[in-house]
């Protein structure tokens, strides 16, 4: 399992200790939600937050945009440092463009897919993208509840994987817990974006530890 901690839910105030935290860790990525308040009705950080996880960061940023024209930045993202790109499918007029630019660019290029937006959207572009995130929650805050449906969706898009011959990774964003992490690894989600589960818990570094061995 891929674990990438969300660093929505770390503590601004002690970043570099959090980005350390995930450096000594078993984690794999460092998940950077990008919003723009169009989008989504929320403001995340931007370009100087994430020129400064770069910074310390040992591990890939895997960097989820939640803004409108995402296309426009893909350069700007390149240059702060993203490994992988992660655009959403709602707010692409040109898909499979973005995807290029991204690859193009040097990034791995990601799609994200909503929670009203079914995988069968993806059939004619998942051969193109490295990963493809569901939302198992409405994008814009943390902490919300799980959205049971994400399971049927990973499902019906792993089927679509296999049956194409891809080795497409599915990671899944929101709602991740003690409960819901073995839920999502046996509908076949092989990458979990955490940001409370983890920050929140006693043990930061245990609890990414158990998610690896799902």
């Amino acid at each position: 399992m891929i674990v990438s901690p969300s660093l929505l839910s770390a503590d601004f105030g002690n970043l570099q200790r959090d980005c350390e935290m995930i450096n000594n860790s078993q984690a794999d990525w460092f998940h950077v939600d990008v919003m723009d308040g169009v989008f989504v009705p929320n403001i995340s950080f931007g370009s100087p937050v994430i020129k400064y996880i770069k910074k310390h960061a040992k591990k890939p940023l895997d960097v989820h945009l939640m803004i409108v024209d995402p296309e426009r930045y893909i350069g700007m993202f390149r240059d702060l440092g993203a490994d992988i790109l992660n655009v959403h499918y709602e707010a692409c007029r040109h898909l499979h463009r973005t995807i290029q630019q991204i690859r193009e660019a040097g990034m791995r290029p990601a799609v994200t897919l909503n929670p009203h937006t079914p995988v069968e959207v993806l059939e004619d572009i998942i051969a193109d993208v490295d990963m493809v995130l569901l939302m198992s929650v409405n994008p814009g805050f943390g902490g919300q509840k799980f959205i049971m449906n994400t399971l049927d969706k990973a499902r019906r898009l792993r089927a679509m994987i296999e049956r194409k011959g891809l080795n497409t990774i599915i990671e899944v964003d929101g709602g991740i817990d003690k409960t819901t992490a073995p839920m999502a690894a046996e509908a076949g989600i092989t990458a979990l974006v955490a940001g409370s589960f983890v920050f929140g818990s006693d043990d930061p570094q245990g609890t990414i530890s158990w998610m690896k061995t799902l």
